[in-house]
């Protein structure tokens, strides 16, 4: 029996069965974490609870295994899928009011897949969408635009070296016309921004924090488990500069859109595989730092060229 990956319903449901009349939401879910990028919606009267047989409108199997979130423009759901060995990765679009598969396109095949542990899969990072556009990623094996209307494939790029370690979870995002993406791997760990009409590189910055630095026993660290993250960016204004929020393995940067230069960073050099998507709150930037000694962040943006290391065993220090 073949394994399926099935949509996320929370998130389906409350786009599609509202409480009072089982009417559409009008709002887009462009994204990884919404319109926002941060999980809130401005939609209301959205359904609290559902079930098998409540308030569920539609049901569609999906081929494959997955983990990555729909993205929703319009009456259009985009999802994407992979073979369980990771040889055929795969989008699909669905009718929003019903639930039919309205496309099933394969983009890429691999020969030789890299490694993706059991908790992850081989379609994990979430695609991002605008009007007749959508920009999918499965990290290095490959990273596409399609026509949103057409399935044409306007550009794609498979040159991106990145031995994800675990399989890939960092997805990218949209900023005016730049498509941002992590790349943090055992073997590199970087930043990049594309055109996103040509998927030219517009910049590409190596993160400034080495990760073969010692490990917390003082030997080196080996293992691509202390390297690699699955973080996705996020773009914030502070006091009138835009900044790219960006978390790695070690540390979280920011840097300047435009040109990717290093704003600041706080580094975090006793933890690592970072998987957040930065929040922004209160004239703050908020993450957990990892696995290994995981706390909450809250980070004040500071001035360019700060570097602040936090010690992990002393809360009292600013940052």
């Amino acid at each position: 029996m073949k394994s399926r990956a099935w949509i996320p319903w929370s998130i389906i449901v409350s786009i599609l069965a509202l409480s009072g009349g089982m009417t559409l939401a009008n709002e887009n879910w462009p994204q990884f974490r919404g319109p926002t990028g941060d999980g809130h919606t401005t939609s209301t009267t959205l359904p609290l609870t559902w079930s098998e047989s409540d308030r569920v409108v539609w049901k569609t199997a999906i081929h494959g295994r997955a983990w990555s979130c729909p993205v929703v423009w319009g009456n259009e759901v985009w999802v994407t899928t992979a073979t369980e060995d990771g040889h055929e990765l795969s989008v699909l679009c669905l009718d929003r009011a019903t639930g039919r598969v309205v496309r099933d396109q394969k983009l890429f095949h691999v020969d030789t897949p890299q490694f993706a542990h059991r908790f992850n899969t081989y379609a994990s990072p979430t695609p991002v969408i605008e009007e007749g556009r959508i920009y999918v990623s499965f990290g290095s094996p490959g990273t596409a635009c399609l026509d949103t209307k057409t399935g044409e494939v306007l550009w794609q790029r498979r040159d991106f070296e990145c031995n994800h370690f675990r399989g890939a979870g960092s997805s990218p995002i949209l900023d005016g016309d730049s498509l941002f993406l992590n790349f943090d791997g055992s073997d590199h760990q970087y930043v990049v921004a594309l055109d996103k009409h040509t998927g030219k590189t517009l910049w590409r910055v190596d993160r400034s924090v080495d990760y073969r630095d010692l490990g917390p026993d003082g030997l080196p660290e080996a293992e691509g488990d202390y390297r690699k993250a699955y973080a996705t960016c996020h773009v914030a204004e502070f006091h009138g500069s835009r900044q790219l929020l960006s978390q790695g393995a070690k540390a979280m940067y920011a840097y300047d859109p435009a040109s990717g230069r290093e704003l600041w960073r706080v580094e975090e050099r006793d933890n690592h595989s970072g998987g957040t998507r930065p929040v922004v709150g209160h004239g703050l930037v908020f993450i957990p730092t990892g696995w290994s000694q995981g706390q909450l962040l809250a980070i004040q943006p500071q001035t360019s060229g700060a570097v602040i290391d936090v010690n992990l065993e002393d809360n009292s220090q600013p940052f």
